[in-house]
């Protein structure tokens, strides 16, 4: 490959929240954090060429969106997902989840509903409950080992709510949702007067032959009844540039988002914010997440061989997007959450995210991140089998 993903990138002493944390969240810092959404690649060297290039003018002041930022984003949206995107449709926002508290208080007031699918990215119920409106869960179900929607309980709870916030692939089991999914939960919506936010970061990271749909794609009801957010951040390991963008194609949805951010001056991005995002969704971005794709499901497809042959009481959901593995504990049988992220921080000497942070139907299970060089993740499953072994499961 061109690009060398199994190279050693020290990161402990660097500010890295991934790393130089492990003391403050499990009291020891001799653990594998294999935790929050971050790469331990290094980011690509055509983004960091777009960064220095940057820094070389000598001047980090005001910056805006220039033409070939909103024309590397139209382009990249409409060669991957045939979505042809207009500027005036497209704002930039400075990160996901901040993005997500901005469109909560831009839409709904405190009191409101707004209806999650659990387990989910934990900052949906964090926003929520923070700008102090009313949680509504929609509990996915699993058949055939994956996630799916229970339209039922959503058709019976969804009136009232003002928003829906999807996670569009799914985290953290990994579900791409097929457009017969989407379509359903877009008529259920629009049926309610229910505007749904697609959470569509891990888009880009779409395995195939599967591809990634974006909820705005799905039918005229879905176009005319959401707010996509996208990001280059996650695909490319750059989430310290906070980068993302939003897409609202309902010409009055749109002034009502678009006009908040500006009058309220929160939606600009910082002076690397547009020529990394721009140099992202080139043909050289594409390139390297082809390669890193290819790497990254060769690390799923070890650890599920490893758990099946080492530590069958535990089994990964095998995601369909993403780096992300959701590993399924239950079989374990211990008394309770706690019990089993001690397993996994005391015995196998793992930093992971436990399970019951994405809400309900997360209890029994937790978050593992693929995105590391085999090495890591060969030492990561050896420490966990050694683990399993030493407590006879």
């Amino acid at each position: 490959m061109k690009y060398d993903f199994d190279e050693i990138v020290e990161r402990r002493g660097t500010q890295s929240l991934k790393y130089d944390t492990e003391a403050k969240l499990w009291g020891r810092d001799d653990l594998l954090p294999l935790w929050v959404a971050d790469m331990d690649f290094r980011t690509p060297p055509f983004i960091m060429d777009a960064i220095n290039g940057k820094m070389r003018q000598g001047i980090l002041g005001y910056t805006v969106p220039d033409d070939n930022y909103f024309s590397a984003f139209t382009g990249w949206s409409e060669r991957r997902y045939g979505m042809p995107l207009k500027r005036e449709e497209i704002h930039h926002i400075p990160g996901i989840v901040p993005g997500i508290y901005m469109l909560v208080n831009a839409l709904t007031s405190p009191g409101d509903k707004i209806m999650i699918q659990p387990p989910v990215y934990h900052p949906f119920r964090q926003v929520t409950e923070a700008t102090g409106r009313q949680v509504v869960n929609n509990r996915l179900k699993i058949e055939n080992g994956r996630f799916v929607m229970d339209y039922e309980a959503m058709e019976r709870d969804m009136p009232g709510c003002r928003l829906l916030i999807l996670c569009n692939p799914h985290n953290p089991g990994g579900r791409v949702w097929s457009a017969e999914e989407l379509s359903r939960l877009a008529d259920i919506a629009a049926e309610n007067g229910t505007v749904v936010i697609s959470d569509e970061i891990h888009a880009d990271m779409t395995f195939p032959p599967l591809c990634h749909l974006p909820f705005a794609a799905v039918s005229p009801a879905a176009r005319n009844n959401s707010i996509t957010l996208m990001a280059p951040t996650k695909t490319f390991n750059l989430p310290g540039v906070v980068s993302s963008q939003a897409i609202v194609f309902d010409g009055g949805l749109r002034e009502k988002f678009f006009s908040y951010l500006d009058n309220n001056h929160i939606g600009g991005g910082n002076v690397f914010a547009y020529a990394a995002a721009a140099a992202a969704y080139s043909p050289e971005g594409e390139e390297w997440l082809g390669q890193m794709l290819g790497y990254v499901r060769g690390n799923i497809a070890y650890i599920d061989a490893f758990l099946k042959g080492n530590t069958p009481k535990i089994k990964a959901m095998i995601p369909e997007a993403s780096f992300l593995v959701f590993l399924d504990c239950r079989g374990l049988g211990l008394a309770s959450q706690g019990d089993l992220e001690a397993f996994f921080v005391n015995d196998a000497r793992l930093g992971l995210n436990t399970g019951t942070m994405f809400g309900l139907g997360g209890e029994g299970w937790m978050r593992l991140n693929a995105a590391s060089p085999r090495s890591i993740i060969e030492q990561a499953m050896q420490n966990l089998g050694q683990a399993y072994a030493a407590r006879r499961f």
